[in-house]
């Protein structure tokens, strides 16, 4: 979509134009008729939360008048802005509708930007193997008196990193394997200031002894990657940018079969998916150089595939890791906890991070606690960060529901054989344990776990994204690094 700043008069505009209308204090400037005000003032009296879309006809264009109610909580009328978007797509794409104008009365910039933010977001569609032409709004004018071309610029950066995510994420393992994901992130970041990245094969990962990468990837035919990619802002005064990150570490199993412990009918279906995570952590870093945000950020990116091939590894196999720890394996579907335990030793062996937060479509616990309407969340000596997670959630509305860590969960994952075993000896609070795994390999450290199984991909349409992969996450995290500026 291509974006542009205009002074938009919606009485002379000529073009197809999207009107947003939050409060009836504006009425002096509506773009309609006298018989069009009283059609609109009847609905808003009778529609519940004051939000619908009418679509007028303006031959040859057509105006999409959006009422929502700003009387909400900021976060909530934002939120139902990006849905409305979501609709209003659908009325376009029906309507044949590929250029318009943008303006409003009775609103907030930050109403404005949730518009264009949901149509932006419900545009996305996967369509590089189709043959037929997807529908697209290619066009979007936005009133100028909302934004200045800085801050619209700044936001097109970030909404081009959530689809540049997405496309990964949707990208079948056969185009999109451990090393053409390491590479691609390799070349995305020779072309941004501040950010390097380091790619480390298998003869290297068997040097740092990274015991749970390496046995996930013992059933595949394809070469595991380690990925650090660092994003250290220059020309800051403040030393702290310089030293003690934050370190993002994201799972990266590109496609999980489950192992040899096979998953079940149709659980292998959307298994590509299973490297959103990294994908996400890798976008959030690009998205902070992009815009140049002045905080030291890491992303460590484990990168396999889970099969049950040649030498695979198997349930009672015990595990040395890359901290020492040994693992008993339970379970070889239990595959994304292993790498990221490497990852997470080797940022604390390796950095001084401020925090460690990871994201991973960990498990289907998290799925049936919490449903696809948020993140399930842990923390171990990040009480703070948890906080600032949760306040910058909900402000973009991709929320946190705190899970304990309570002490009685360590016994669950106590092994007869090993140090640790990698699913808990109960089926019950699955996603917990994972997250108690995890902790062990942080230690002192605070440490953030986010369980994006339940959002990262959608098998159908979700609010305003299509199905597929979501992006879920990233303006989550970027928020949040933004809150370490102010």
């Amino acid at each position: 979509m291509i974006y542009s700043l205009k002074d938009i008069n919606p009485k002379t505009y000529e073009g197809n134009l999207v009107f947003l209308y939050g409060d009836e204090s504006a009425e002096r400037v509506l773009p309609l008729g006298k018989r069009e005000v009283e059609l609109v003032r009847g609905k808003r009296a009778e529609a519940r939360g004051k939000n619908f879309i009418v679509s007028f006809d303006r031959l040859p264009w057509r105006l999409y008048f959006v009422s929502f109610d700003s009387e909400r909580p900021a976060a909530e009328v934002q939120e139902t802005l990006r849905c409305q978007a979501a609709e209003l797509l659908k009325m376009m794409e029906k309507d044949g509708v590929k250029q318009a104008g943008l303006c409003a009365e009775g609103t907030l910039p930050e109403e404005v930007a949730a518009m264009v933010e949901g149509l932006t977001l419900a545009d996305y569609s996967f369509d590089r193997f189709r043959s037929k032409e997807c529908y697209h709004l290619e066009e979007l004018t936005i009133s100028s008196m909302f934004f200045s071309p800085e801050e619209l610029e700044t936001q097109e950066r970030l909404w081009g990193r959530i689809f540049w995510c997405r496309e990964w994420v949707n990208l079948p393992v056969a185009d999109l394997n451990a090393e053409a994901f390491a590479d691609e992130l390799q070349a995305v970041a020779k072309d941004l200031e501040g950010v390097t990245c380091t790619v480390m094969d298998k003869r290297m990962i068997e040097s740092l002894r990274m015991g749970g990468l390496l046995a996930v990837n013992k059933g595949s035919v394809d070469e595991p990657r380690f990925v650090v990619l660092e994003y250290c802002p220059s020309n800051q005064n403040n030393p702290s940018t310089q030293s003690d990150p934050i370190v993002l570490v994201g799972k990266g199993i590109m496609y999980d079969t489950g192992g040899l412990n096979i998953k079940p009918d149709d659980y292998m279906q959307e298994m590509k998916s299973d490297m959103a995570g990294a994908a996400t952590m890798a976008s959030v870093v690009f998205a902070a150089a992009d815009n140049r945000l002045p905080v030291h950020v890491v992303a460590l990116l484990p990168l396999t595939d889970n099969r049950p091939g040649f030498n695979a590894y198997a349930a009672d196999d015990i595990l040395t890791m890359y901290d020492g720890t040994t693992v008993e394996v339970v379970n070889t579907d239990a595959e994304g906890r292993l790498i990221l335990a490497d990852a997470i030793a080797y940022a604390v062996k390796n950095y001084h991070p401020r925090v460690i937060i990871d994201a991973a479509t960990l498990t289907g616990a998290a799925v049936r606690a919490i449903s696809t309407f948020g993140i399930a969340a842990m923390q171990t000596h990040a009480e703070r960060e948890m906080e600032m997670l949760k306040i910058v959630g909900n402000e973009v509305y991709e929320r946190l529901v705190e899970f304990p860590m309570w002490k009685e969960y360590d016994e669950l994952i106590k092994s007869d054989f090993a140090d640790l075993r990698n699913c808990g000896s109960t089926p019950q609070a699955g996603t917990i344990t994972a997250s108690k795994f995890l902790a062990h390999f942080a230690k002192e450290v605070p440490y953030v776990h986010l369980d994006i199984a339940g959002v990262a991909y959608f098998t159908k349409p979700q609010q305003y994204y299509r199905v597929g992969a979501s992006g879920y996450g990233i303006r989550l995290l970027y928020a949040y690094l933004q809150m370490q500026e102010k």
